[in-house]
């Protein structure tokens, strides 16, 4: 549709004006990194909510509610859980550490070039694959909009990002990512009111009889098996809460606050943002398995891109369908850009000095690969897929992030091995449950496969366990730094500079 192509061209051009205003300020190598540490709680707020909320928020909560009923609801109460995790355990000393990126906090924590190599390998092999499913989500948005080939929404994508984030930075993404969460929030707001006053109007049958069935499978779950349903939900929600500890992208954001209590703050109007946006894919999910037919988890992603068409003839379904379609744009540009800025940290630390020169290579190594990975994939369920990410970070960075911060005992040999054993155990298992899926479709949700597809519940324990008795019994003691390091996480800055 041509109105769709318009709204997107909208998104694509606002984002880029808003990125050149703020390519303006960026002119230190503190602004590429963390915007100078100047970025105010509500402002940070919404970026972090920008780029958080990605294709699967947007898109897949509702597709997964129309192809499983209520499994799809524990997505968001997960998603939000994390932050309620980072707001207890993490937030303020995370800020206080003063750190760049992830393998630069574990440096200071731990000294050891290789716990900071493997770290820093963790977070790009965990970015890349959070940027093939928004990838993948604005191929799928395309062709469901408009009668353009898939290919060309990555492509956009990539052309709007790409250069924003090698010009200006985290300074230059961040209002972007902070308009984008407004963008995303109106671009289902508006289209949920007016269906749901359609509806109303019309008084369809159809959507209480939907509410009753997604309540009435809380208990009993997608096929009946409430016993394995149990488990997915405590497995899927574990790994959605420590999950998010893991992700760079986020915890960057963190470092962008002036000091402790605005990292707070922060995430308390984060957790507001993320619980007014997250009630609205939860009703079009349930209102769309009232009007369309229950189908795949891939092609149930497009839900609430056919929605509106469904309720709505002529105009009215064109536009609020190319509001849904620009929505869904913003959601992959915010996220995609706030996973570059993370990998292009890392790898300019790592490899380039941490100049802006290795900033602006990282960025192109940041989505080269996914771009590839793309094109080479198909179209996964796209919660289903950020779920995967979600749980190996919360078995190979969680941990140590954790503990880093909270137990002085942790020590070098003892992060190595609850890393390295986290990561290959959930690796091999969401290996082998998948292939068994691919066999056999459905087999992934029922039997002795449901432990291989939500590894979580066992995996995190495993970790943590094995982090905690490495370092008990292992051959190496806690740094000599360790207590200075926990002071400084743990003293409010107002007491330091008294």
């Amino acid at each position: 549709m041509t109105i769709s192509l318009a709204v997107i061209g909208v998104v694509c051009v606002v984002t880029w004006v808003i990125s050149v205003y703020g390519l303006r300020l960026s002119r230190t190598t503190s602004d590429f990194y963390v915007a100078s540490r100047r970025v105010p709680p509500w402002l940070n707020a919404s970026a972090i909510a920008g780029e958080y909320l990605s294709a699967a928020s947007f898109l897949g909560v509702a597709g997964l509610i129309l192809a499983y009923g209520t499994h799809g609801l524990w997505f968001p109460v997960g998603y939000t859980a994390g932050f309620l995790v980072l707001l207890v355990f993490v937030a303020a000393p995370l800020r206080r550490s003063g750190a760049y990126t992830i393998p630069d906090f574990v440096t200071l924590r731990l000294p050891s070039a290789p716990l900071r190599r493997l770290t820093a390998m963790i977070v790009v092999f965990t970015g890349w694959f959070y940027i093939v499913p928004q990838l993948h989500g604005s191929s799928l948005a395309l062709r469901a909009t408009t009668d353009l080939p898939g290919w060309v929404g990555p492509v956009i994508v990539v052309a709007v990002v790409l250069p924003i984030v090698m010009s200006g930075g985290m300074r230059s993404v961040t209002v972007a990512q902070a308009v984008q969460y407004w963008l995303k929030l109106s671009a289902l707001l508006i289209p949920t009111v007016f269906i749901l006053l359609r509806l109303g109007l019309l008084d369809a049958p159809a959507l209480p009889d939907a509410s009753a069935v997604f309540v009435s499978g809380l208990v009993e779950g997608p096929g009946g098996d409430g016993t394995a349903h149990l488990y997915r939900i405590l497995s899927l929600v574990a790994a959605l809460m420590l999950g998010t500890l893991g992700l760079s992208h986020v915890l960057v954001r963190f470092y962008t606050n002036p000091d402790g209590p605005s990292a707070r703050r922060t995430t308390l109007l984060l957790l507001a943002l993320l619980v007014g946006f997250y009630l609205l894919p939860v009703v079009l999910g349930v209102t769309a398995r009232a009007v369309l037919p229950t189908t795949s988890a891939d092609s149930s992603d497009q839900a609430i891109l056919h929605l509106p068409a469904t309720v709505f003839d002529g105009a009215t379904g064109d536009m609020l369908t190319a509001l849904v379609a620009g929505g869904a744009f913003a959601a992959f540009l915010s996220t995609a850009s706030g996973l570059v800025v993370s990998i292009s940290g890392v790898v300019s630390q790592e490899f380039f000095g941490g100049t802006v020169r290795g900033f602006r290579i990282g960025a192109m190594v940041a989505i080269v690969l996914p771009l590839i990975l793309t094109g080479l994939t198909s179209d996964l369920a796209l919660a289903g897929s950020v779920a995967m990410v979600f749980t190996f970070t919360a078995c190979s960075l969680a941990p140590v992030m954790l503990l880093g911060i909270w137990w002085r005992g942790l020590t070098t040999t003892g992060a190595l091995a609850g890393m390295l054993a986290g990561a290959s155990m959930c690796l091999v298992a969401l290996v082998i449950g998948i292939a068994l899926d691919s066999q056999t479709p459905g087999a992934g949700e029922s039997g002795l496969a449901v432990p291989l597809r939500y590894p979580a519940l066992w995996c995190i324990p495993f970790a943590f366990a094995v982090t905690v008795l490495v370092s008990r019994f292992g051959p190496t003691a806690p740094p000599a730094s360790a207590d200075e390091v926990l002071a400084r996480l743990h003293t409010p800055e107002r007491a330091r500079s008294t």
